[in-house]
């Protein structure tokens, strides 16, 4: 049995687009691999540790192996719990809408938790290499207007292309639902396309 880790990002439930593709994805690959796991994190409904100065204080103390303050361990060990739960999965979906051309705070938030030295990439003399990767990851990306892969506006894709592969994901699977934002006929032929398209995927996902 493998698992499956969902992290979904919109607020908006069910009239989010993302959040849409997503369960059309998961359903169909339940029905593939009935014998593995999902374990969804609703991002907006998790409570993350706080990246504050304590938090900040304790990576610096382990990067330059200082001893910690009993705060400053119970904050860390916050921190190392999100990490784990995020290291432990087999495979990933992860979908998120477009806001302000990026990813939405909860997701960056998440995130600059889990991107830790030590945890998900290492540093040497040969750079950097990532520790977390090496398993399948399918994010699903919904935007209310077009953009093709050469537009100077995404800071969403190409973002979370670069973070995951930092830190170990070599090969990522693509869903893109847009636009999302229209004439009814134009947004529901998006989203049945994004819709088809992550059924595929989870096939052989």
């Amino acid at each position: 049995m493998k698992t499956l880790l969902y992290i979904k990002v919109s607020p908006r439930n069910n009239r989010s687009h993302s959040h849409k593709t997503a369960s059309a994805f998961l359903s169909a690959y339940q029905q593939k691999n009935p014998q593995d796991k999902i374990e969804t994190i609703d991002l907006f409904k998790l409570s993350l540790p706080e990246f504050d100065n304590s938090t900040a204080q304790a990576k610096y103390a382990i990067m330059h192996g200082e001893e910690k303050t009993t705060e400053q361990v119970k904050k860390w060990a916050n921190v190392e719990e999100t990490i784990q739960q995020f290291k432990s999965a087999d495979k990933y979906l992860l979908s998120t809408p477009m806001w302000n051309f990026g990813i939405p705070y909860k997701l960056k938030h998440y995130i600059d938790i889990i991107v830790q030295p030590g945890y998900t990439f290492g540093f040497s003399e040969a750079g950097y290499k990532g520790l977390a990767g090496g398993k399948p990851l399918c994010i699903i990306y919904a935007r209310g207007g077009s953009y093709d892969e050469n537009s100077p506006m995404d800071f969403q894709k190409k973002y979370l292309d670069m973070i995951f592969g930092f830190i170990g994901f070599s090969e990522i699977k693509t869903i893109i639902c847009q636009p999302t934002l229209g004439d009814k006929e134009t947004v529901e032929k998006a989203q049945d396309k994004a819709i088809t398209d992550a059924k595929a995927i989870a096939d052989e996902f």
